[in-house]
């Protein structure tokens, strides 16, 4: 009779870590972020600022994060969902959106600390490749390009938000292989392609294709584009205008909350003691009398 060999004993599995929990549901992959937060140790407690871009289906998100032991620290942070008070109604999460939020992060950073004067940043988009040069007086704000999860091909719209960052003013070590326009073959970046991307070129394309080939799917596809007035050729423009918008006023707007609606109860409300007492009187008193009720039919 042949026995098989426990290949993992008691042993083995009493001694069995679980990774960590954010880890296990995916969202974070610990061997990046190690490599991201450590600081050198001659530094002391001076923080290492990332540069974190996230996408939702209907966001994107953009910090300024510090590490610490009691919890990450959010300088400062822009959503897209900003971008209506600067003009964008339209098209929030798309590669022009994405370097409007990068734009406003940095210009928003930037004013807090008081060095929007100093680094202005690449105020008019090329496309081209842009590094901040330090002033006399400060050095730039330094950040590391945090993308999480996300896969870093060529043209992503995390790249995206990386240039209008860049061009906002802030010092982020990067290269340009992964800007959209940069050909693989040539192995340089192509700045006209990477400027249609900025100013939403390649939407407006799409915008014609789909008019010509497929009217009905330009009406549904672009219903929102259709109600606000938005036509292909007046994007370029409306990014300009965005653009302005943000370098003049970067500051987070405050925003009046709605009162909440009244909520529809589909459940009882909870008694008191002394409710649920008189509840109980009141009960009884009328079964009592309807009992008392009763009695009389019966004698009569």
């Amino acid at each position: 009779m042949a026995f098989v060999k426990a290949q993992k004993s008691k042993a083995y599995f009493k001694r069995f870590q679980v990774k960590f929990k954010r880890r296990r549901e995916g969202k974070t992959d610990y061997r990046a972020r190690i490599r991201l937060i450590n600081q050198d140790k001659n530094k002391y407690n001076t923080p290492k600022y990332r540069f974190v871009v996230r996408f939702t289906n209907k966001d994107i998100i953009a910090q300024v994060v510090s590490a610490s032991i009691a919890g990450d620290h959010v300088l400062a942070a822009a959503y897209s969902h900003e971008l209506p008070h600067y003009g964008l109604d339209v098209g929030l999460t798309n590669y022009a959106a994405a370097y409007c939020t990068g734009l406003l992060l940095a210009r928003r950073v930037l004013k807090m600390l008081e060095m929007d004067d100093e680094y202005e940043g690449n105020v008019e988009a090329t496309g081209e490749d842009y590094s901040v040069e330090p002033a006399e007086t400060r050095r730039p704000f330094r950040a590391l390009l945090d993308v999480g999860l996300i896969r870093t091909t060529t043209g992503n719209r995390v790249f995206g938000a990386l240039k209008g960052a860049l061009d906002g003013g802030l010092d982020i070590p990067h290269s340009d292989k992964r800007f959209a326009g940069f050909s693989k073959d040539s192995k340089q970046l192509d700045a006209e392609v990477h400027r249609k991307y900025i100013y939403g070129g390649h939407i407006a394309d799409y915008m014609r294709t789909l008019m010509e080939d497929e009217p009905e799917k330009y009406q549904s596809h672009f219903s929102l584009y259709i109600k606000k007035g938005i036509e292909a050729d007046n994007i370029e423009e409306l990014c300009k205008k965005v653009h302005a918008a943000i370098r003049a006023d970067p500051i987070i707007k405050k925003v009046e909350k709605q009162p909440p609606k009244e909520h529809k109860r589909y459940n009882l409300k909870k008694l008191t003691y002394e409710e649920r007492k008189a509840k109980l009187v009141a009960r009884l008193n009328a079964f009592n009398s309807a009992a008392d009720a009763d009695e009389d039919d019966d004698d009569e």
